[in-house]
Order: structure tokens, then sequence, then C-alpha cells
């Protein structure tokens, strides 16, 4: 296993080191202007060869030219790691053969072929053509190709697992599929556009950091080009000549030594890094800014259900009403809960079976209806009529205020004690559900959903960092305020309708906070569209993949909290090296500068001058001093690679901790380093005979 991962990672290799000499065409040097002008520096280095060669320009023309493909190589590095997953996906987007529905009848075509709403069909073993929807039919289809997960995911039609992917298999079953996306635009090919970085657009905060470094060069610039006229000036008022080296190779190394080439090198690939970052946890980033977005966002709406809870609340006990018996309860219970198929009616019927030996009834025949669940009544049960003498019965289980309606509608009155229950449930954390047969109450359900473990020590490290959590239930006020503080939450939203989401991002955002959210259904696409980061389920409908800026392809709702911390670290990266870049400018400063001049003033020919004190370092000579200065900033580059593809280590703090150690690691190390290392690269050159 070790062997093959070392041969990926020298395949990985070679194949950046090829990209870093294709990066340097001009096309490529002109969206980096800060290594654009290490490049401009290289080629006029070049062209000054022809007229003045020497060993010592040679060496300047040669790390200059290192500066640019170090830079280069960590952008193909960072790149390098998406590309095998790119060609796999290329190899998926090819003419599938297609069975177009044509007013019912079947006709071929190819995926690139059809349009949207084009209808096709697809069975057991067929590619799927093109994106779409699922309008009729059920399939159990391999993503494997896509998520990376082996298990086969069921896809039916009109609900919120509709969507289908271009390029998975269907492995069972027929489906009838409404096409969505056109080719060229499917999710296929946004995914190899992001895992390419060809659409990766710079992010607000990389261009407002990089308009502050193209600031900076400019400005280091123009104070070399000033420094021969200050020299020619300096000699003649000291009656010396030519004891400051103010070459142009000399002057071109000096600007690229002062200017940021540390972040300017490395800021892009710490940019595709985070997206790579989130691909390696099967997070697609739709957009660069989304990754950015998630650093720097303020609240996290997330619903209860499946991401705060395990999701599945189970039947854990029977509470009868005054005068009822608890079998009794048990069994109207079972009755109201046999063709209830969510997983909470199916635990009513195995906790009545367990625990009083209640079995299946046969309740098939004419004589039984069955209401079933929905969202909208908020209540299931069983009517069953008059047979061979029996009283009709019509049973119902469900919210409380809904059965209270149904049992008031029938003229029965709603017993202080069983609301009494249902609220002592609620604040303990449960859901209650009300079983009633006609106009009597006969007692309470108590429904417990497990917090799951961990979460809330991660919402606390999110506290930390500035992040308030908010949760979404449907739940009662009551039961949603237990959760919210079993598991941590900062805040609730109980009995939340669609529009509700909605409404609490603007509210959010029109304060000034950067909002993230995570949804996968249809009436979720409006809030994951108007979300500063909206992580749409890979499962869910194509409505809301297209809204949401990531898709998360294992659809696990808890990745949000992972997506966050992923966008903190991309940010707290590019803060560290931004300064560690700018502080030893610090060091190259005083390690060039008092040795271009340390002659001026000199008491005697040959002697130092007064400018000579501050060459803290002791530095051979000007020559050594320059040259040590370049090597050293190109090769900084590199050793910096595996810290912009790796990012710093993450840690829940706030903003100003963070501040405060990156002044004091980053900052007082990007000063020191280069102390150390430019004098022992001098002593390594100097003894090596590179220069005089």
């Amino acid at each position: 296993m070790s062997t093959k991962i070392e041969i990926q990672y020298s395949m990985l290799v070679r194949r950046a080191v090829l990209d870093a000499f294709r990066k340097l065409h001009p096309r490529e040097q002109i969206k980096n202007l800060v290594m654009l002008v290490v490049w401009i520096g290289a080629i006029l280095n070049t062209l000054f060869l022809s007229h003045e060669f020497s060993s010592f320009n040679l060496q300047i023309c040669l790390w200059l030219w290192f500066t640019c493909l170090f830079a280069n190589f960590a952008e193909a590095m960072a790149e390098g790691r998406g590309k095998a997953h790119a060609d796999a996906l290329h190899k998926m987007r090819t003419k599938t053969p297609a069975r177009k529905l044509i007013g019912g009848k079947e006709s071929s075509a190819t995926g690139p072929d059809l349009k949207i709403g084009d209808l096709f069909v697809c069975e057991t073993g067929d590619v799927i053509p093109a994106d779409g929807e699922i309008i009729d039919g059920i399939a159990t289809v391999d993503e494997s190709a896509i998520t990376g997960e082996s298990a086969p995911v069921i896809r039916e039609s009109g609900g919120d697992r509709s969507a289908v992917t271009g390029g998975t298999r269907v492995i069972s079953d027929r489906i009838v599929v409404r096409v969505t996306a056109e080719a060229g635009h499917s999710f296929l090919d946004r995914m190899i556009s992001m895992i390419e970085g060809a659409r990766r657009q710079k992010t607000p905060n990389e261009i407002a950091l990089n308009i502050v470094l193209v600031s900076l060069t400019a400005l280091f610039i123009l104070v070399v080009l000033t420094l021969p006229a200050y020299a020619r000036y300096n000699e003649a008022a000291a009656g010396q000549k030519d004891v400051v080296l103010t070459t142009l190779p000399v002057l071109l190394a000096l600007i690229v030594c002062l200017i940021p080439t540390t972040i300017g090198g490395l800021l892009s690939a710490i940019g595709i890094a985070g997206i790579g970052r989130l691909m390696r946890r099967n997070v697609l980033a739709t957009s660069g800014r989304a990754v950015e977005a998630a650093g720097d966002v303020d609240v996290l709406l997330l619903d209860k259900t499946g991401t705060i809870t395990l999701g599945n609340r189970m039947a854990t006990e029977f509470i009868p009403a005054p005068g009822i018996k608890i079998e009794e309860v048990a069994d109207a219970a079972q009755l109201a809960s046999l063709a209830d198929e969510t997983p909470e009616g199916r635990s009513i019927v195995v906790l009545a079976k367990e625990k009083h030996g209640l079995r299946g009834r046969d309740v098939a025949g004419p004589h039984a209806r069955f209401i079933p669940f929905t969202a909208q009544t908020r209540m299931s049960g069983l009517d069953l009529d008059a047979e061979t003498g029996a009283a009709p019965r019509r049973i119902r289980k469900g919210a409380a205020e809904t059965v209270r309606r149904f049992v008031e509608e029938q003229g029965g009155l709603y017993p202080k004690a069983v609301h009494d229950a249902v609220s002592e449930v609620s604040r303990a954390g449960g859901t209650p559900l009300v079983v009633a047969e006609g106009a009597r109450v006969l007692g309470v359900i108590r429904l417990k959903d497990v917090v799951k473990g961990g979460i809330r020590e991660r919402f606390s490290q999110l506290r930390k960092m500035g992040v308030r959590t908010v949760m979404i239930t449907g739940d009662n006020p009551l039961t949603a305020a237990a959760i919210a503080a079993e598991a941590g939450v900062d805040d609730f939203i109980a009995e939340a309708k669609p529009e509700d989401k909605l409404a609490r991002i603007r509210k959010e955002q029109s304060d000034g906070r950067l909002i993230a959210m995570i949804g996968d259904g249809t009436n979720d696409a409006p809030a994951l569209a108007q979300a500063d980061v909206g992580v749409a389920m890979n499962t869910g409908t194509q409505a809301a993949r297209e809204a949401g800026n990531m898709v998360d392809l294992d659809s696990n709702p808890t990745k949000l909290i992972e997506v966050v911390e992923i966008g903190k670290q991309l940010l707290m990266t590019r803060g560290a090296l931004t300064t560690f870049s700018i502080s030893n400018d610090v060091s190259k400063y005083f390690a060039i500068l008092p040795a271009m001049f340390g002659l001026l003033y000199a008491a005697s020919p040959g002697g130092h001058g007064p400018l000579d004190k501050l060459n803290i370092m002791h530095l051979h000579s000007p020559e050594s001093a320059i040259l040590s200065a370049v090597v050293f900033n190109a090769l900084i580059i590199v050793a910096l690679i595996p810290l912009a593809l790796r990012g710093v280590k993450y840690t829940p703090i706030g903003a100003a901790a963070i501040l405060r150690k990156n002044m004091l690691i980053y900052g007082a190390g990007g000063i020191i380093i280069p102390f150390i290392f430019i004098k022992l690269l001098d002593l390594f050159l100097v003894a090596a005979h590179f220069v005089k």
C-alpha cells in the first residue's frame, strides 16, 4: 500500500514539474501580477546576459527563473491532486447512448444530443446519459464514480431523492427521467471545471489581498528605481567611484527580494488547496467564493433531524390518560400506526408488541380504512366500520393540537392531565403524540430523538470562533427548547416552515452577518440560494443542487460543520503566510541594502563606511549578500508548499487570538528565519567560490 502511495506521489510531482514549465506562458503569468514582475525580471536579466556575461549575473538570472518555476510548481501541486479525479470524470463524460422518449415511443440518441425538458428511459445496466429528475419509477443507482461510495442509492420520483446525475449507472428497475441540464453545463462538467481550476474565480478577500500586494510591489519598484541616482550622488559626494552595485541584475534581484513574492507565489495554491480539502471530504464547491465565505460565516442554520439528532425518533413509553388502562393506549396506538411507514410509526408498533404482547391484527378488510400521516394533517389513524355487532371505531394518533381539535369536533373534552403530560414530555426533550378514539383521549406516546454524540462539543468549538448555531425544527417550542439545550445550540426556530428559513436568513444578513445552511428539498432551494454558503445534498432534488454553491456528495447533514472548519483553515493559512511573507521582506532589506552601500564614505580605500554597521549579519560582500537573499527568496517558496497545501493547524479560537498567534509565530518567525538562512547561504556561497 505504501509503495502504491509513493508511486502516485511520484507521478504527481513529475506532472507538477512539467506543468510548472507550461505555466511560464505569458497568459498564465499575467494572472498573478506579483509573480509577473519576477517573470519580467528574469527575462530582462536573460537579455542583459547577452551584453554583459558574468558568473554572478548568470546565477541571479537562474535563481529568478527558479523563483517563477517554484511558484508555478506550488500551484501545479495544488491542482494536481484533483486532476487524477478529473481524468476519471472525463472518461465518464462520453457520448452515452440514450433512449429518448418522443410521444411515448423510444428513439436512439446520445447524451450530448439531449436538451432541457427531453425525456429518456433507463433500465437495469444502463448508464444515465444526462442530469435530470425522475418523473416516473424508482431505481437503485450506482454513484460510486462520483461520490466514491460503493453502496448504491435509491432514486425515485415525486420526492426529495429524485435527482440523477449523468454518468452514473442504474443497477435495478426502470425510470423515466426529464433532462435538467444540457451538455457542457451538467453536474459532471461543473465538477471537472472546479477540480481543474479552469473557472476558479478570485474571491473578494483574495482580490483585496492582491491589491495590497500589487501596491507594495509598485512601491518597492519605485524605491529601487531611485537607488542608482542616490548611489551616483553619494559616490560623487564621497569622492568614490563604482563602490555601489547598481547594475540591472542587482536592481532586479533587489526588487524581487523586497516585493512579497512568498505569498504572491503561494496565494493561488492556498485557494486551490482549500477546494481540494473539501473535495477529499466529498464536498464539491461550485464556487471558490463559497469556500472563503465558509471561513467568514457568522451563523449556521441546521435542521434538527439527522443533523443534530440521529433522526429516527423512537417510541419509548405509553402514558395513559386518567381512567384509561395502559393496554388500551398501546392497542389504539398500534392500530393507528399499522399503516404508518415512518420510523416513528414503526417504532410504536414494535413498542406495543414488545412491552404489551400486542401482535398485528387483520384490519385489511373492507370494514377498515386507514388515514395516512401527512405533514399537513400531522395525524394518522384507522376507521373501523360496524361489523358483526361491534361498534364503529375512529382511532387517531398525532400532534397534540391536531388530536385535541379532532376530539373536540367529536364532542369530547381534552383532559388537563393529558395537556400536562404533553408539556412534561416536551420539556424533557421528547416528542409527544396523543392517542384518541372518537371523543375520548386515551393517552400520550413519548417519542425520543437522540442527540448525536460529540455534537455539543463541536458547537462549543464553533462558538469559540464566533459562529452562532441556530437549530431549525418542526417540533413544538417546548420540545425544540429541550433539544436545543441538550445539543448546546445558541438559538432555535420551532414549528418552522420553508418560508421561516428564508425569513431568518434575510434578517441575519440585513444585520451584516454571513449565513450558512444545508438542505435537500425543492422547498429548501430559496433559502439555499439566499444563504452565503448553501450546501445541498447530492441525494436531494435538482433544484436544491442548482440553488446551493456546494454539494455534499455523501449527503451527510453534519458535513456543514466541517465545511466551516475548512473555510476557517483556508483564511488562517492565507493570513499566516501573508504575515510571514511581509515579515521576511524586512530581513532581506537588512541583508541587501547595508551590504550594497557598506563601502560608501569609507575612511580609507577598500575600507568600510558608516552604513556597514547595519550589516548586522556580517555578510561577506555585496555580491554574496545579494545572491544569498535571491537564493533564500526562491527556496522559501518550496519550503512553504507543504504548509500551503496542508493548511495551518485548525484551532477553534477567536479572531484576536488568531492575530496574536500569527504575529508571534509567523511574524516573528518571518523576521528571524531569513537572518539565519541568509547567513548560512552566504557562508556556503563564499566557501564554494560561487562569489568573490
